[in-house]
């Protein structure tokens, strides 16, 4: 850089330092870096990760310079300028050194490589699925009455994942896909102007980050660091899972009794209650196939939709006055995936797909599409009243149990997901993964019976084995597994088996506070109760309860008191109502468990549960929050 370039980059930065502060925002530098032509958005952005910015993430002069610098070195050489406008059938754009950025493939395949956190390590991000995303959230925060002013994103850089450090974003995305799911009055919010700090902002993440486990979302590897830190890979995966939650979210035979329509002869309804919401899709996609005489079926949504003729015939089944069946007689599959989006955008459905993404068969994309197709024309024919099948409800305290302990059992990564509590934990594989995770080593793994490998069930002798195997361990840990046997779990009895994981999860609890314990034994839930009491008295309020099936639990004014002895000045009692009505209870729940996530406590309930004083979900909140206190 000569002694003018240096004049002149002063100047700009001096241009955005308004108040002479020294330093400016990350946000500041990439917009004036791409606004004077010296590379474009993500290019900036990409190469600001090799400057030496400090840990408050401010740019500051010599950061600017040396960043401006660095983007001039990298055009010095023969490689063109990166670009992130990767067309359809364009040749495949490499970045120089300097930018760290790469464009790999071209066409269908066309992907960004983007620099790690760690020397010499790269992530691949899908340019398809980062836009389509961004579209989303563009559309269903548009108008937010706190982040509408900073929508609508660009669709062609990664300036999403920079609007996404603070966590407001992806706070809002939550809870436009799992409503009431976060209260955003305990949201870190700028004021003035100013944004966020990294503190502020790595509570928003803690929020973020624990809600979104809470919804059931696949969470792995991600910490209130990475949403700060914009590594976009970690980002996207988390934005997908929950837009993913939120698609599968209406899926669901209560919300539509005519999926009844879709059982399958001699199918049961339980059987068809256990189904994914996935397989549901996949069920529903088969059920107008079948209609239409179409002889193909749908196993995915990859391959089996990729050359767009399965698409036509659902297109056209759910309405073949607007949808025809002409893109058939295409034979340019680019071409037909264009005109099967062309009669999608005929039913207002035209969302998530592009042409090149339905030709590789995008997974993620097309079950975005579907879902979408399903929530807004399902195209089932209504179910009379005498025809409504009798969904068997089990007692709300059981159904909120089992809820709870399904989130925890996919906490510990077991592998396959639990999605139907019961019919999953029947063979015992699942309560065997369990023990071995709470307690490792408690498993002899030559006694188990594993599933053969072409992934049928396993017999009902094998899955009695398996089950006393993990009722005799339970006993032999000291478990109170009083007239529970191992037959009771393979027969789906909902009581029984709940008992069972309620006395894991309470050890995983136990073991996981044993270091608060002053004699290192487990924890009886007196000595919780104690804690607890403590806590309040230490923040100078004098609730009390008396036990934690105490019904005064309801209103969450003990909770909140608990919480104010933990973090003095995090509870606003401003906003904690009397808890009079049903509505003021359920707003104070709401409070408290979204400041519990604000501190990192991983909270699996749901307001409904303390306003229904659920005694050992409402153990499983408080033992979360002694683990913050070690």
């Amino acid at each position: 850089m000569t002694q003018e370039d240096l004049f002149s980059t002063i100047e700009k930065f001096r241009a955005i330092d308004l108040d002479d502060k020294g330093w400016v925002e990350k946000q500041q530098a990439l917009e004036a870096v791409s606004k004077d032509g010296d590379a474009t958005y993500d290019e900036a952005r990409e190469t600001l990760k090799h400057v030496g910015v400090d840990a408050s993430g401010r740019v500051e002069l010599d950061d600017y310079v040396g960043l401006v610098a660095k983007l001039r070195e990298s055009k010095t050489g023969a490689a063109p300028q990166t670009t992130f406008n990767v067309a359809p059938n364009s040749t495949p754009i490499v970045s120089t050194a300097a930018t760290g950025l790469q464009h790999k493939g071209k066409g269908t395949q066309a992907k960004i490589i983007v620099a790690g956190s760690q020397t010499g390590t790269t992530h691949t991000i899908n340019e398809e699925e980062r836009r389509e995303f961004t579209k989303h959230i563009n559309s269903v925060l548009a108008g937010d009455q706190d982040i509408g002013d900073l929508l609508p994103f660009p669709t062609d850089t990664f300036q999403l994942f920079d609007e996404c450090r603070d966590g407001l974003v992806l706070s809002k995305l939550i809870n436009d896909s799992v409503p009431d799911t976060i209260d955003t009055r305990v949201l870190n919010w700028p004021k003035k102007g100013k944004e966020l700090n990294n503190f502020q902002a790595s509570e928003n993440a803690n929020i973020v980050i624990n809600s979104a486990k809470a919804i059931g979302c696949v969470v792995v590897n991600v910490h209130s660091e990475d949403i700060i830190e914009g590594r976009e890979h970690l980002i996207l995966g988390l934005i997908w899972q929950i837009i993913r939650r939120g698609l599968l979210s209406k899926i669901d035979i209560k919300l539509h009794p005519e999926l009844y329509r879709l059982l399958e002869d001699d199918e049961t309804l339980e059987q068809f209650l256990r189904l994914p919401p996935e397989q549901i899709l996949l069920r529903w996609f088969n059920y107008h196939l079948k209609q239409a005489n179409w002889n193909r079926r749908v196993t995915n949504f990859s391959k089996d939709v990729s050359d767009g003729e399965n698409y036509t015939i659902l297109l056209n089944q759910l309405d073949p006055a607007l949808c025809s069946k002409a893109p058939l007689q295409t034979t340019d599959l680019m071409e037909r995936a264009e005109q099967v989006l062309q009669n999608a955008e005929k039913l207002e459905c035209r969302k998530y797909l592009t042409p090149s993404s339905l030709v590789a068969g995008n997974p993620k994309l097309n079950l975005a599409f579907v879902a979408h197709l399903f929530n807004t024309h399902p195209g089932l024919e209504p179910i009379q009243e005498e025809e409504k099948p009798e969904i068997e409800e089990f007692d709300a305290e059981g159904e909120r149990e089992a809820r709870v302990f399904t989130l925890w059992l996919n906490s510990l990564d077991v592998d396959p997901p639990v999605i139907s509590l019961f019919d999953d934990l029947k063979d015992g594989l699942i309560l065997l993964q369990a023990y071995e995770k709470v307690m490792p080593g408690a498993v002899d793994f030559k006694h188990v019976n594993k599933r053969p490998a072409s992934g049928a069930e396993i017999s009902r002798f094998k899955a009695l084995e398996n089950t006393n195997y993990a009722v005799d361990l339970g006993r032999a840990k000291g478990f109170s597994l009083v007239g529970i046997e191992g037959s009771d779990i393979v027969d789906g009895n909902k009581l029984l088996t709940l008992g069972l994981v309620w006395q894991l999860m309470r050890r995983n609890i136990s073991i996981t506070m044993k270091t608060l314990s002053s004699s290192g034994r487990d924890m009886s839930d007196s000595q919780i109760l104690k804690w607890a009491q403590d806590q309040v008295t230490k923040g100078g309020k004098n609730s009390t309860i008396r036990s934690f099936k105490d019904q005064a639990l309801s209103n969450a004014h003990f909770l909140l008191d608990v919480l104010n002895g933990i973090a003095p000045g995090y509870v606003d009692y401003d906003l904690v109502t009397p808890g009079n009505t049903e509505e003021e209870r359920y707003a104070n729940a709401r409070l408290a468990i979204s400041i519990a996530r604000k501190l990192g406590a991983l909270i699996w309930l749901v307001p409904e549960d303390i306003n229904e004083v659920r005694a050992r979900l409402i153990i499983t909140f408080i033992a979360s929050l002694m683990t913050l206190n070690k």
